[in-house]
């Protein structure tokens, strides 16, 4: 069948490609129907032996080939390849085609080092394979914030828009259809919990305020310190018991659960925790806590007289990996109850939510836009 004959019946096939902080997400689709969709996990030591996150490229696409292999479509013909949006400049939402500028400047890491600037490299390589397009949705960097929550107390600095774009907008639009209202008319306070933790604020389809975990700001994570006290940090510089490169590698790759239990898995903590082991349950607490003091901390961004007199978010929403557990968002329920309901997608619809921003672009819907 040719592809404009698959085009025509609505059944393209699109190669996905998510490449998280210790997991690599693959999938095919046909149209919007999953073929299969697989997570591979990496433990921690393997990640460990790449100095950077470019070298870990052969290794994620040896990943990627065995998961086709075992599902015997590695040289199925495909439509079009997806990949997860790396961290660029900032840009607006959408679907964006991958080129040279762009590869370039996610090789660099001239905006930040995460393995999620392997997704664009990762879908190329198997679009050229195939002589079809490579794509990324909703990248990471998608800007939407209002201008007050750019500020910090130092001119020299500004908050940035890095999160989890495409998880939260696709777990809110979930959140909105399960709460009776429409994306653009409700307000949302959304937390993705994976590797890293990003927080953001919602309100009537804009993404106005976001707690960025890649410049070291918010909660405790499983493997990221989150937020630190800024002059104790100098001071283990100052005094040469770490050095810039160091304790960044412990804020964005070394901390958290890592730091203060060896593992970067949630699950193994909670099963310490059930042996009556104290030390993994006073961090299971501290995560659980930082998580609802961030998601709480967003709330003026939606709430209050100054958002038209609004007094409950439209719901409070959880999804990534560590939703999966039922004892977290438990504890989450019982410290955010107050701001409205809560709405737990652990499975939420990533890998779709790229297939359809593809889908747009190949049945006309959209133009993809162009990284110069």
């Amino acid at each position: 069948m040719s592809a404009s004959q698959r085009h025509d019946r609505g059944a393209e096939r699109i190669l996905v490609i998510n490449p998280g902080s210790t997991t690599t997400k693959v999938a095919l689709f046909e149209g919007e129907v999953p073929l299969f969709d697989e997570t591979v996990e990496h433990g921690k030591e393997s990640l460990r032996a790449f100095p950077a996150v470019t070298d870990q490229f052969a290794f994620r696409l040896r990943a990627v080939k065995d998961v086709l292999e075992h599902h015997g479509v590695l040289d199925t013909p495909l439509d079009a390849v997806a990949g997860r949006g790396g961290l660029l400049a900032p840009m607006q939402g959408g679907t964006w085609r991958v080129g040279p500028a762009m590869l370039a400047t996610l090789a660099e890491a001239r905006h930040g080092e995460h393995p999620c600037n392997l997704g664009a490299a990762l879908a190329r390589h198997f679009a050229d394979l195939h002589g079809v397009e490579a794509y990324i949705v909703d990248p990471v960097v998608t800007d939407e914030m209002d201008d007050v929550a750019r500020y910090t107390g130092l001119p020299q600095i500004r908050r940035r828009s890095v999160f989890h774009a495409l998880s939260h907008r696709a777990a809110a639009r979930v959140a909105a259809s399960r709460c009776g209202v429409a994306y653009e008319e409700g307000r949302f306070l959304v937390a993705h919990m994976g590797g890293g933790v990003s927080v953001a604020a919602h309100r009537c389809g804009r993404i106005v305020d976001v707690v960025n975990a890649l410049d070291g700001d918010g909660p405790i994570t499983a493997e990221r310190t989150g937020r630190l006290p800024v002059l104790p940090v100098l001071d283990l510089i100052e005094r040469g018991l770490q050095t810039f490169e160091s304790m960044r590698r412990i804020v964005l790759r070394e901390g958290g659960l890592w730091a203060h239990c060896g593992t970067n898995d949630l699950r193994e903590v909670e099963r310490r925790m059930e042996t009556g082991d104290a030390a993994a349950a006073a961090i299971f607490d501290a995560l659980a806590y930082t998580i609802a003091k961030e998601l709480a901390s967003l709330a003026p961004a939606v709430l209050g007289a100054a958002r038209g007199g609004v007094t409950t978010v439209t719901a409070v929403v959880l999804t990534g990996g560590m939703a999966r557990s039922v004892r977290l968002t438990s504890r989450l329920e019982a410290h955010l109850g107050w701001l409205g309901p809560m709405v737990v997608l652990p499975d939420v619809e990533e890998m779709r939510a790229l297939t359809q921003g593809v889908l747009r672009v190949l049945r006309g819907e959209e133009v993809a836009k162009e990284y110069v």
